[in-house]
């Protein structure tokens, strides 16, 4: 177990703080020894082995603590928050060197964090909760791109997702089309027998759209903006769309509509990068498998078109 306060005995020194788990074990003190600096030689910390916690960074003291569960080769690691404690490049830091621990000692990692980064970044597999039940399992490109529902979708994406109240999707001679603000998209090859596969009739929807899929200075959706960050190599432009707040992600090379504060712009995306939840329920029309769910565990339906 590695804890989010590090947890280490402040009269001990590293060594022996690594070294406890294995006494208390009755281990030989030659076996403990190897055992030690192995794993200090891993986390690059053999030059901290006489320090006591408190003569130690915040980063170093993290790697004495994931060490500690080092040293009994353990079949899992549990990690409870533990980088929420350290500043931000630290933190960038430490999950480079996690990511090259998991790859190097091939264990189990089951990592609890509130921060989407980390999860995105050190998981194989997310499994996201909210009040205690499980919303949705799945690798992080799943959760991004098959949100199940409307809580899945706001969570994971940085920025989050746009949201649209008061949309439709809309069943029209056999064709589905997504209406947003009172325009609309025809929707894709594979959004069409999607929905109708899952019986999608006409009805009132929630649509989003990720800031990253907007394309600024084309279509029909027309926004105000009301603040305009350059960030280097983008624009993170926050509009007001008839009283929806909209946020744009806009590469710089790929613009030529002026994005100041104040001006007026249109704006559009493609229609299968459209997601589209029930105004009742929150379930994502297209991705959440209904038959298949329980109430404390949301399946993500899988497609083979």
């Amino acid at each position: 177990m590695v804890f989010q306060n590090y947890a280490l005995y402040p009269h001990m020194t590293v060594y022996d703080n690594l070294a406890y788990a294995l006494k208390l074990r009755k281990v030989k003190k030659p076996e403990i020894d190897k055992k030690v600096r192995e794993v200090a030689e891993i986390l690059d910390i053999t030059q901290y082995l006489k320090r006591k916690p408190k003569a130690l960074s915040g980063g170093q003291r993290q790697r004495v603590a994931i060490g500690r569960a080092m040293v009994r080769d353990p079949k899992v690691f549990l990690m409870d928050e533990p980088l929420s404690n350290l500043d931000a490049k630290l933190r960038n830091q430490m999950r480079a060197e996690i990511i090259k621990l998991r790859s190097r000692i091939n264990t189990t990692f089951m990592y609890v964090t509130h921060d989407q980064t980390e999860a995105m970044t050190l998981g194989d597999r997310i499994v996201i909760m909210k009040d205690g039940y499980v919303n949705q399992i799945g690798t992080p490109q799943e959760v991004f791109n098959k949100p199940v529902n409307l809580f899945v979708a706001g969570f994971i994406g940085m920025p989050v997702m746009n949201f649209f109240d008061n949309c439709k999707v809309l069943l029209e001679n056999g064709v589905y089309y997504a209406e947003i603000r009172g325009v609309r998209f025809k929707l894709d090859d594979f959004q069409q027998k999607a929905l109708k596969q899952n019986g999608i009739e006409t009805q009132d929807i929630v649509a989003g759209i990720r800031p990253q899929h907007v394309t600024v200075g084309e279509g029909e959706l027309v926004a105000k903006i009301e603040v305009s960050e350059m960030m280097g190599s983008e624009y993170n432009i926050h509009a007001r769309c008839e009283g929806d707040e909209v946020v744009m992600l806009i590469p710089t090379f790929d613009l030529d509509t002026d994005v100041s504060m104040g001006q007026t712009v249109n704006f559009t995306t493609k229609p299968m990068l459209i997601q589209m939840f029930d105004k009742e329920t929150g379930h994502n029309l297209i991705w959440y498998d209904a038959e298949s769910a329980s109430n404390d565990a949301p399946v993500c339906k899988r497609y083979d078109f």
